[in-house]
């Protein structure tokens, strides 16, 4: 198999570990991304095995018809992980699959490459939408959305302590030409922050922000892990990555939501326990986030289906 250089596959074999239970079994990896972490799956899986990925993302979907190639075992389906569960029926999967994994947020390539707009390090067109074909690009969005509506997803979706300043920086700045390039928006929020964190981009924050907002990512997350409920068998596996705290929370509240029984008026356990949480989060180890930078944020919680 071949193997794309350009990605650093993030607690690759920590996920895989956890995910593949039975190695004939039917898994989902529903951030295929460049395949770092399909690949792994499928060497781990024996002749029967089968792995189903997802990506909404064009050249993720290049990647994988190579991979499709390559391993007949192994299938893809171009469209957002959110509706994996339904889409695999529609494909011909009609049984419970006994893993599913989701490797969160913007993958290298995808950082590293200036036509995509998802960087503030590169000049380029303002875009940030994981799949080009549809939706408003962050250019679009920012050249109408109402001042308080900018102001509103920098604070919620960016944790930025200076969103009021930027937005109205934004909106001053697009009376007098649009916002077309990376660079554009870099410059509003360099010149409406007082102080800068000496360890970070002053745009990380408001980059982030436009970019989940921009890709419903939060309501991604969201959907995706409700059909894990529902499409994972007794004993499958749900393994996920996060790069960021707002994920984090979500998918750490799904699990412990899901991992305890609610109670009637004597406090006496009701309901359905339909998760176990398995083990505790791991982290990148040292020897990982030497080579890898970006792996230091991550944090990956794993989960398993109680019936």
């Amino acid at each position: 198999m071949t193997v794309d250089a350009s990605h650093d596959t993030v607690l690759r074999d920590e996920a895989v570990d956890n995910l593949v239970t039975d190695p004939a079994g039917t898994y989902v990896d529903g951030t295929f991304g460049r395949g770092g972490h399909s690949r792994a799956i499928l060497a781990k899986l024996a002749a029967k095995g089968r792995l189903v990925g997802f990506d909404r993302d064009a050249e993720a979907a290049d990647s994988a018809a190579r991979l499709a190639d390559e391993d007949a075992r192994f299938s893809f389906i171009k469209a957002s992980f959110s509706g994996w569960g339904e889409a695999l029926a529609e494909h011909g999967v009609d049984q419970p699959v006994d893993g599913v994994m989701f490797d969160l947020g913007v993958s290298s390539p995808q950082l590293d490459q200036a036509e995509r707009g998802f960087s503030f390090r590169f000049d380029g067109p303002l875009d940030m939408r994981m799949d080009q074909s549809h939706g408003p690009s962050a250019a679009d969005w920012l050249a109408v959305a109402e001042e308080e509506e900018i102001r509103d997803v920098l604070f919620r979706l960016g944790e930025e302590r200076f969103a009021r300043r930027i937005a109205a920086g934004i909106v001053a700045r697009r009376e007098q030409a649009p916002l077309t390039r990376t660079t554009d928006l870099v410059d509003c929020v360099v010149a409406a922050i007082p102080r800068r964190d000496p360890n970070k981009h002053p745009a990380t924050r408001t980059f982030q922000a436009i970019r989940l907002y921009i890709n419903k990512e939060l309501d991604e997350i969201t959907q995706a892990l409700e059909q894990a409920l529902e499409h994972l068998a007794p004993g499958g596996r749900l393994v996920v990555i996060s790069f960021h705290s707002l994920e984090d929370r979500i998918v750490k509240r799904f699990i412990r939501d899901h991992s305890t029984a609610g109670k009637d008026f004597f406090g006496n356990p009701v309901g359905e326990v339909a998760l176990k949480k398995v083990g505790k989060a791991i982290r990148a180890g040292r020897e990982e986030t030497a080579q890898n930078p970006r792996a230091r944020s991550a944090i990956m919680r794993v989960a398993e289906r109680a019936s």
